[in-house]
């Protein structure tokens, strides 16, 4: 774990924990000159009265506290700014990572879940390993120099002190193994409450609807109590180690009192040796106990950076390849030849073949779970293929670049994805476009009455997840940001379903000219919607089982003519 945190994300800043550890050593070691200043103390102010001796121990002692309040004040900030930026960079790559990701794997983890990860646990680490790192500069060097004044004193003393040692190593050992339990069950719980909350404030209109605040609460309170008792049992394993320090600090205390005060009586030592090593006793006792708690503070930590890794080292499957063939020009063929795609053990596309013709509109029907939407995943690359080829315009998409294929398809969902920030935003997508342009798009996605309503136009918030606007609203905001995109492949899956009549008729004329040069695949479960197709393939279980134009299919009978003889008599 060590090496690990070491070089994923401490090694580019060693420099300022070189400068941290040695301010922090020097605050440590201060403490040592203190305890060391009691024994002219006692012996030189108290019991001799020297007058040189009270100026040389005060203003010693004022320059022993001036230093620490310098190198203490210097040393934190450094090392804040350091976990600031460590906990920036590990952020920031875990989001990368995570983006790069293919679909099963977000599939099998809950957002929430994977915030907790970025957020929860980074914090949770940038605390534990400053206080590790503090530790181990400070509080090591305080152990070390204070140790250092007993040991000059007497090393008998010394070693009777620590005659309590051996009680803490077998608790200790029992106890770090517990706190790492506790703490890893702790983050669990953590991203349950995470995942919870995502479900609840994004599914709201659902909860009020069923009237299930009351049930959620309660499925969040057991969360909640769960939560607090994995905390306190790792709380209570993270104490139990410095209350070990206790025990052994006050029988070594009873022991030098006993051995020590009989010295003093006798005359061998002085009352300032001993009041030297009482107080360097006394001051070992705090940075003692804080070391004692690192073991548990470092078995914490082993738990986020358990969850840590297991993101990052989560393998990439779908990455550029190594040499990338550039991308066609112009609207391409694409044809996919016996691919087989399974999501785990379960199949979804069966051997599927077909063929999209340049510049022409094909349409992809059949019942729910035929393997539609998957077509589309493979075009983009979100899944790969089991086996089998996918080409667009002769090219391998693997053999690809993913940037660059990417960018020459725009997509249109029935589920239309929006982000939190302005309409024109959402429209551009980070693109620079000449005004104009823009309007042009606003217009055909039948938009300019929506924008004409808002009180900002098209700079009016989105709200999250597209939230401020309706259903239809969203989907004419994504399909003006698929006019915009001008790709040379459209893919529309329901890309109207969510608007009303008069707005659909509209809308399906401006797709209609965006259409024009580009090759164009349609997803369509209202066959009214694609009766006049270039081409429109039948697909069911995950397979082609029929293609033709409208009025073929019809005649021919088979699935397509049950589908529509059936939206007839619905309709």
């Amino acid at each position: 774990m060590a090496r690990w945190l070491w070089s994923q994300a401490l090694s580019r800043h060693r420099g300022a924990l070189a400068c941290a550890l040695i301010l922090m050593a020097i605050e440590g070691g201060v403490l040592g000159l203190f305890a060391a200043m009691m024994e002219p103390m006692f012996d030189g102010v108290f019991v001799d009265r020297s007058t040189d001796a009270l100026w040389f121990v005060g203003l010693g002692v004022m320059a022993i506290f001036v230093g620490r309040a310098i190198t203490s004040v210097a040393q934190r900030l450094i090392l804040a700014r350091v976990a600031e930026t460590v906990a920036l960079d590990l952020r920031s790559r875990m989001l990368d990572h995570l983006m790069r990701l293919d679909l099963s794997f977000h599939q099998s983890n809950p957002p929430g879940a994977l915030v907790e990860r970025v957020q929860g646990d980074v914090q949770a680490l940038g605390t534990l390993w400053s206080g590790i790192i503090t530790g181990l500069g400070r509080d090591a060097m305080s152990v070390v120099a204070l140790f250092g004044v007993t040991l000059w004193i007497d090393w008998r003393w010394t070693l009777i002190a620590l005659i309590g040692i051996p009680v803490l190593v077998l608790p200790s050992l029992l106890m770090q193994r517990i706190v790492r339990r506790r703490a890893t069950r702790a983050r669990e719980i953590a991203a349950g409450m995470a995942v919870r909350l995502d479900e609840v404030f994004h599914g709201i209109a659902a909860v009020k609807l069923n009237a299930l605040e009351a049930w959620q609460n309660r499925r969040y309170g057991r969360l909640l109590a769960d939560r607090r008792r994995a905390e306190v049992r790792a709380a209570t394993g993270q104490a139990t180690i410095p209350a070990l320090i206790d025990i052994m600090t006050g029988i070594g205390f009873f022991c030098v009192l006993i051995y020590g005060g009989g010295q003093i009586m006798a005359g061998t030592k002085t009352v300032g040796q001993f009041m030297a090593f009482f107080t360097a006793m006394s001051l070992v006792f705090e940075p003692l106990r804080r070391l004692g708690n690192l073991s548990g503070l470092w078995q914490a930590a082993g738990a986020s950076v358990t969850r840590i890794r297991a993101v990052l080292d989560s393998p990439v499957v779908i990455t550029d390849p190594a040499s990338p063939v550039p991308a066609p020009v112009g609207p391409p063929e694409i044809l996919l030849q016996d691919v087989h795609v399974s999501y785990g053990d379960l199949p979804v596309l069966r051997g599927v073949t077909l063929r999209a013709v340049a510049g022409q509109v094909t349409a992809l029907v059949g019942p729910s779970g035929a393997g539609k939407s998957t077509v589309f995943h493979l075009l983009t690359r979100l899944v790969t293929a089991d086996s089998g080829a996918v080409t667009v315009g002769g090219v391998p998409v693997a053999d690809l670049a993913l940037a660059d294929l990417r960018r020459m398809v725009a997509v249109v969902t029935q589920d239309a994805a929006l982000f939190d920030d302005s309409l024109r935003d959402n429209i551009l997508l980070g693109q620079s476009i000449a005004p104009d342009r823009l309007a042009g798009a606003v217009t055909a996605a039948q938009l300019t009455d929506v924008i004409s309503d808002l009180p900002a136009g098209l700079d009016s918030p989105a709200g999250p997840r597209g939230s401020a606007l309706s259903g239809g609203q969203r989907q004419r905001v994504a399909i003006a940001r698929a006019l915009v995109r001008d790709a040379a492949i459209l893919l529309l899956d329901e890309a109207t379903s969510a608007l009303d009549t008069r707005s659909e008729s509209a809308v399906q004329t401006a797709l209609d000219g965006l259409r024009q040069g580009r090759t164009t695949i349609v997803i369509a479960h209202r066959l009214s919607t694609i009766r006049d197709a270039d081409q429109i393939i039948v697909m069911d279980r995950g397979m082609v089982v029929d293609q033709g134009r409208h009025e073929e299919l019809l005649q021919r009978g088979g699935l397509y003519a049950d589908l529509h003889a059936l939206q007839m008599r619905e309709g």
